[in-house]
């Protein structure tokens, strides 16, 4: 059927009358002006996909209705233009691609349609690791190991973007993914198939959300989720409501976009945005660079909402310019988001939308903070840093608790490190990373940060030889501009050497700690602490030995490197006393706003963007060199323990089984608030006493060669092994943090792999909960595994639930979006949970075993 909408398609210049777009303005309805900027990008894909098939002119008027429908969780369907990944999540997803290739052959199809039909593109960026640092050629080893580590990986990438169209990879060595996506990838206006339309965007990472800073929506979705969209379906999602987030006055000449962000997130996991999008606006906008709408909008998951989105504005269109984006391209851009009324002026009050509740923010207000010592969302206000830590080390186990005994806070631990005596104590600094797409995108605190290290320099301090410091930027033009401004010698000095273009520290990748550090930490039981410029800082992610870990800015990372611990308080005390004798203290080498912006107007210039981009997917000799198979299906190798074919689709046939009532069931894992990705399916080091290294073990590797847990995300038997093997999970069923759970019925404490695998028990069949990730939920739908979730004002205590009784699920026959199904135990009790299969779709998803299943099924038939 044709678009039933052709009627206000016209061409956005009458000289090119084939450069067609859906003209929203001749909507003629009054809904439209007052719609928030991020449901108008939802509104046009529908209007332009509409086919009264996968979107219906119903989803469309539900959509412009949205003041109205927006409480009444209303599906609606979501085409988005393209489609990002990185590696530990990509590599997966050419695995399910090529596994389904094979399924479609089996079950009589045409494997040749397993193919990307949404633009994908995959940044290498995850598998580099910081095991060289404080030396002139570290990024040229770490770049080395990182090719002989992964070699098995980065050839199938190859082989993939050979055989899949529609499939770009950036080579390792490039940046950081969301970086990359925001100075090169992102279009802001889709030029395709002969019609201009919003960019827009889903990844296989949470911080997806970076590129809403932009003006381009865009969020995290589950690896399974993405591949559908790349086969061309719709995102099923429930119309979101939208929190207006007004920004006012100007930020205070000390404060950095770090610190805003950490404020933010803060305010919004008060407010409760879990499920929502966020939108900017109001006049404090327009006091934030594109660089720093982005570091708020990266964090959008550590403050739970779906997307955090800026529209579009000048200062973006100016961004395209500064990023060297094709001047022609960029007006087109510009006339378009004109044409439809998408383009925002924050200062023009007449311009604002309905929201749903409106929150505000005055910038004036926000103060230097930190986030931690084990959450992103727990800010402290650097005056207050020395004294929340020590509150922290008596405080109980917990968010905010690390349970040392009084007389033990004190604690000193004397060791060597290279010929040299030092001292550790609690709250020691022994990793300080400059890292995370975060903030190595933003030039205002890459830059503050190399000059508070020249200042530092001059002033004759130093840090500490043996703290883990390192630089990993997201792009080769942060490099460029370090470089360019004199500064990078500065950071060198302090031992911030260039180490690696990913997300490293962040992500886990942080590599080892010196071993007579590691031995003092163990000695003393020392709650050793690692500050970085990240996102996201939960127990066991950025390295096993530093119990607490703090979110700062850049500056903020070096002047606690300097000072060499967490335990000091800026305004009073020194950073350190110089060879003169002379205290120097933060406030003498802090540069101002003003300093700062002098030297990113002389020294971010779209020439480096030009010169660093033109040459992004073939300067990588390594890469160039990598030998690919060119075979349409890929030939798996069954000695490769990274690349394996995996079991989803072993016996499936094309006829759909019914849904049965499950019934005695055990509970594997009991769990109190805040489960992350991290505890869920780590991505760092695997530990040498667990069952991944086990099996790694058994198939003839050394520890050396073990990689990380992300790494290997392309082979199902180690990732089984490697779920919930977090060495800092708090199972309620044990009494100590660790990767283990109670065999039922025998009693037995074993590794939940192994609890898995006994007797007669047949995996994971459903998750009970009070709250959901919106990727957690994803994923779980994806995977055909049923999400439940509590009653309102229900959960585990008010029902008395222990999780050592059995549960049967009762499974009706005719399901419906969010209904309530029963629960009973085998104690008599009885209760209901709402099923979140939110829509008809993830109902049909369940059905068929999954979203990957159904897809196999659709075209095979």
């Amino acid at each position: 059927m044709s678009n039933p909408f052709v009627r206000i398609v016209e061409p956005l210049d009458p000289k090119q009358p084939l450069k067609k777009f859906f003209n929203l303005s001749k909507l003629e309805d009054v809904r439209y002006a007052r719609l928030p900027f991020s449901i108008r990008v939802l509104l046009e894909a529908a209007i332009r996909n509409c086919d009264e098939f996968l979107v219906k002119k119903g989803d469309v008027e539900n959509i412009l209705n949205w003041k109205v429908v927006q409480h009444k969780n209303v599906e609606v369907p979501f085409k988005p233009a393209r489609v990002i990944l990185q590696d530990f999540t990509g590599v997966p997803a050419v695995v399910d691609f090529a596994a389904m290739r094979d399924a479609v052959k089996k079950l009589g199809g045409d494997p040749e349609k397993i193919n990307p039909i949404c633009p994908a593109d995959l940044v290498i960026d995850h598998s580099i690791q910081v095991d060289f640092n404080r030396r002139s050629d570290s990024l040229q080893k770490n770049q080395d190991l990182e090719f002989e580590r992964n070699k098995e990986r980065f050839e199938f990438l190859k082989w993939g973007s050979q055989a899949f169209k529609n499939m770009r990879i950036i080579p390792p060595g490039s940046g950081i993914i969301h970086q990359v996506n925001l100075e090169y990838l992102a279009r802001v206006v889709m030029d395709q198939d002969g019609y201009y339309y919003p960019d827009s965007v889903v990844g296989t990472d949470s911080h997806t959300t970076m590129i809403d800073g932009l003006g381009v929506l865009g969020w995290g979705v589950g690896g399974i989720e993405a591949e559908a969209v790349m086969l061309g379906q719709p995102i099923s999602m429930v119309l979101p409501e939208v929190v207006g987030y007004k920004l006012l006055g100007t930020p205070q000449p000390l404060v950095t976009s770090t610190d805003i962000v950490l404020t933010i997130t803060k305010h919004l996991r008060q407010v409760g945005v879990v499920g929502k999008f966020v939108e900017f606006f109001g006049p404090g906008v327009a006091q934030l660079s594109i660089a720093d709408r982005a570091t708020i909008a990266n964090m959008c998951p550590e403050y739970g909402a779906t997307a955090a989105y800026f529209p579009v504005d000048d200062i973006s269109i100016g961004y395209l310019m500064q990023t060297g984006r094709d001047k022609e391209k960029v007006m087109c851009t510009k006339k378009y988001l004109e044409a439809v009324g998408m383009l925002r002026d924050f200062k023009n009050s007449s311009q604002d939308p309905d929201f749903t509740q409106v929150v505000e923010l005055d910038l004036h207000t926000v103060v230097p903070c930190c986030s931690g010592p084990k959450r992103p969302q727990d800010k402290v206000a650097v005056s207050d840093m020395k004294k929340d830590f020590e509150t922290c080390l008596g405080a109980k186990q917990g968010f905010k608790g690390f349970q040392i005994a009084p007389d033990r806070h004190k604690s000193v631990v004397k060791f060597n490190f290279e010929g040299c005596d030092f001292e550790l104590a609690h709250g020691s600094v022994v990793i300080a990373a400059i890292t995370s797409c975060t903030n190595t995108s933003n030039p205002s605190v890459m830059l503050g940060a190399g000059l508070l290290a020249k200042k530092a320099v001059e002033a004759g301090l130093t840090v500490k030889p043996y703290i883990k410091t390192s630089l990993s930027p997201g792009s080769g033009v942060v490099t460029y501009y370090l470089r360019e401004s004199g500064v990078m010698s500065y950071l060198s000095q302090l031992g911030f050497d260039v180490v690696g273009y990913g997300c490293m520290t962040c992500i886990g990748n942080s590599g080892p700690l010196p071993e007579s550090v590691v031995e003092a930490i163990t000695q003393g039981d020392l709650v050793a602490v690692g500050v970085l410029s990240g996102n996201r800082n939960f127990e066991g992610r950025v390295h096993p030995n530093t119990r607490a870990n703090y979110l700062a800015s850049p500056p903020l990372v070096i002047a606690y490197a300097i000072a060499g611990t967490i335990r000091i308080d800026f305004e009073k005390e020194p950073l350190g006393i110089n060879a003169s004798g002379r205290k120097i203290f933060l406030k003498d080498i802090w540069p101002t706003r003003n300093e700062i912006q002098a030297v990113e107007r002389q020294f971010v210039i779209p020439g480096m963007f030009k010169e660093v981009y033109q040459k992004i997917e073939t300067v990588n000799e390594s890469w160039n060199a990598l030998d690919a198979p060119s075979d349409k299906l890929y030939t798996w190798n069954p000695k490769s323990t990274y690349i394996k074919s995996p079991p989803f689709f072993d016996g499936l046939t094309l006829a759909l089984q019914t849904p049965k009532t499950i019934e005695d069931a055990y509970v594997l894992l009991s769990f109190g608030d805040s489960v992350t990705t991290d505890h869920i399916s780590p991505a760092g080091n695997i530990a040498r006493n667990s069952p991944a290294a086990r099996y790694l073990t058994s198939r003839g590797l050394t520890p050396r060669e073990f990689n990380s847990y992300g790494s290997r995300r392309g082979n199902d038997a180690v990732m089984a092994r490697g779920t919930f093997a977090n060495i800092r999970l708090v199972n309620k069923f044990i009494d100590k943090q660790g990767p283990q759970t109670i065999h039922f019925p025998s009693g037995e404490t074993v590794s939940t792999h192994a609890a898995l695998n006994r007797g007669s028990l047949t995996g994971v069949k459903a998750v009970l909960a009070e709250s959901y990730e919106r990727i957690h939920r994803s994923n779980l739908v994806g995977m055909g595994v049923i999400p439940l979730q509590y009653l309102p004002g229900e959960d585990a205590g008010t029902l008395g639930l222990t999780g050592r009784e059995r549960y049967t699920i009762v499974i009706p026959e005719k399901l419906k979006p969010q209904m309530n199904v029963q629960i009973k135990l085998d104690t008599g009790k009885t209760f209901h949970a709402i099923m979140r299969f939110d829509t008809d779709v993830e109902l049909t998803y369940f059905h068929n075993g999954g979203i990957l299943n159904y897809m196999i099924r659709k075209m095979a038939s």
